[in-house]
């Protein structure tokens, strides 16, 4: 009897995060760009009894995702697909960003719709910068963003007019969500759903690094504005990915999960208090 497989993609808090929330009983694919983070984890994780294998992947590559794919689809039933891997703007110039977080996920989307078992589910990690930062893009942009294939993305005119590594994260957090919600219809044509999680401000390192930035302040002061006042965490992001893998959430798929404690609603709710004012 063939085992479920669940993949996941990124070594970071969240990925670690998943695996040990919905891990257990399935055979866990662990995908990483960074070698020794991802023999790491799976040391860990073996230790803890997880049934893990993994692979090293760089999303930026067609092929190699392609490899992670098949290594995935020759493990069994891939049931389960979490893509968490993805470059701050504190971490990396535009056209890593570009490279990773716009055509890393797309490709992943492509890639795995051709080997998700039916009643499968995927998740992609988007952001709430989706929602500050990218909401004013063109609608024939977005639309472009939404459907042309993963390997024209980078060769949209509006990306390539991008030099800011702020605005390109957000308009690639906004581009992953609106992909999603594109592949749903294919990946639903196999029996499989997709949808994407847009986190907060998340007590990752990625998250610190964010939090020690340039745009620290003002994230606090986002924080502190919201209705919970308080940094999330790897298993907050994990529980709502363990929901939408699940079966609680058959009938849920193209959308997107907002996680940020509620700073987009006091961002939002305030900026109407402002012009009603």
């Amino acid at each position: 009897m063939a085992a479920d497989v669940l993949v996941v993609i990124g070594m970071g808090g969240m990925g670690q995060a998943v695996l040990r929330r919905v891990g257990a009983g399935k055979k866990v694919l662990l995908a990483d760009f960074n070698e020794d983070l991802l023999e790491s984890v799976m040391i860990s994780a073996v230790g803890d009894g997880y049934d893990v294998v993994s692979a090293q992947v760089d999303v930026s590559s067609r092929e190699s995702v392609q490899a992670l794919a098949a290594t995935a689809r020759e493990l069994g039933n891939v049931t389960g697909v979490v893509h968490t891997a993805g470059l701050s703007p504190v971490q990396a110039p535009v056209e890593a960003i570009w490279k990773v977080d716009l055509f890393g996920v797309a490709v992943v989307l492509e890639e795995f719709e051709k080997v998700i078992a039916p009643g499968g589910a995927g998740v992609v990690i988007a952001s709430m910068a989706a929602f500050l930062g990218g909401g004013g893009i063109p609608a024939d942009v977005l639309a472009s963003l939404a459907a042309v294939p993963a390997d024209d993305l980078l060769l949209i005119p509006y990306v390539a007019g991008i030099d800011h590594p702020g605005a390109a994260y957000s308009v690639a957090k906004r581009a992953n969500q609106v992909r999603v919600q594109s592949a749903s219809l294919r990946w639903g044509a196999r029996g499989a759903r997709v949808n994407s999680i847009s986190p907060g401000v998340i007590s990752t390192p990625m998250g610190q690094q964010e939090l020690a930035g340039e745009s620290g302040t003002q994230m606090r002061a986002m924080i502190e504005g919201s209705g919970t006042k308080r940094v999330g965490t790897p298993a907050d992001i994990a529980n709502a990915a363990a929901f939408l893998l699940g079966s609680d959430s058959s009938f849920i798929t193209g959308t997107d999960l907002l996680v940020d404690g509620g700073v987009v609603a006091a961002v939002d709710t305030g900026t109407r208090s402002r012009v009603a004012g």
